[in-house]
């Protein structure tokens, strides 16, 4: 039986991962520009505040008394930094395939955190998921399967704080919605902004210099942000960890089609069967379990 609003559920999940599987594109122009992406993050998140919290001042006072929304900050601003950096600077259909190891890091989290033990065919669907991963990790060089540079590890990251941010949805189910919103805000804004200013003072970033041919461009990223964050945790606190963590499996569609036609992305046979691999374990999660027969 469908739970009463599993579809708009559903749907809000959808949107969220158009906007993620979207988003490399104007992370790009912006670094063309001279923005680096963690400065766009924390700029992008600066906004969402500010549009929320003009609407809704006493979100404020909602977080008073939930300890656990920084841990969610925390994990929440992390995804963020991982994966707006590795669309930046790495090719886009492999850095969003690699970042979807987040369903077996969902199931994995999901059992110590939610007591949603994993079954014998969710384990399969695992093992499914890794070998997509394995082909995708692979060089053809003959050496192991393993992340190749800065973009890979900061998508295999970002993955698991994802993995981790939904769990928490579902922990704090009963803490106003629009005081988990804010925490992934401030977690985006804080978390980036830090992590900036740390490479800029060591020297490594530029200044957060943007040109005012990108201005429009970063408001509109962050106003779909705003949107999509708000439609993120409406879906999660819904929906099983499983099902919150499949449904996300279409920013693989989103993010591939749009890349490779904008020439961002290779998408060789090798990525393909990679992301044939994980989108069949998705696939086959997705089938209605079969109804355990009563005992006499």
């Amino acid at each position: 039986m469908v739970e009463r609003g599993s579809g708009r559920a559903a749907a809000a999940l959808v949107l969220n991962a158009l906007v993620w599987g979207l988003s490399w594109w104007p992370f790009r122009e912006l670094q063309a520009l001279g923005l680096h992406p963690l400065w766009a993050t924390g700029g992008v998140y600066l906004l969402s505040l500010i549009v929320m919290l003009a609407f809704r001042p006493q979100t404020l006072k909602e977080c008073a008394g939930h300890a656990a929304l920084w841990l969610l900050a925390l994990v929440a601003g992390l995804t963020n930094i991982g994966f707006n950096w590795a669309v930046s600077i790495g090719d886009v259909v492999r850095v969003v395939l690699l970042f979807y190891m987040m369903p077996a890091w969902s199931l994995l989290l999901a059992w110590p955190l939610l007591g949603e033990r994993p079954t014998v065919a969710g384990l399969l669907r695992l093992a499914l998921a890794l070998a997509g991963v394995v082909v995708v990790l692979d060089t053809g060089t003959g050496g192991w399967p393993l992340p190749q540079g800065a973009a890979d590890w900061l998508a295999l990251g970002a993955g698991f704080c994802f993995a981790f941010t939904n769990i928490l949805l579902r922990k704090l189910e009963q803490v106003p919605p629009w005081a988990r919103v804010l925490a992934m805000f401030g977690g985006g804004l804080v978390m980036a902004s830090a992590t900036a200013a740390a490479g800029w003072g060591a020297g490594l970033l530029p200044p957060p210099l943007l040109p005012a041919a990108g201005v429009l461009l970063a408001l509109m990223l962050g106003l779909a942000f705003l949107g999509g964050n708000i439609a993120l945790q409406y879906g999660a606190a819904r929906l099983p960890a499983a099902a919150t963590s499949l449904i996300m499996l279409s920013e693989v569609v989103f993010a591939s089609l749009s890349s490779v036609a904008l020439g961002a992305a290779d998408f060789s046979p090798r990525i393909a069967l990679g992301a044939g691999l994980i989108l069949l374990a998705a696939l086959w999660a997705c089938l209605p379990a079969r109804p355990r027969q009563a005992t006499q």
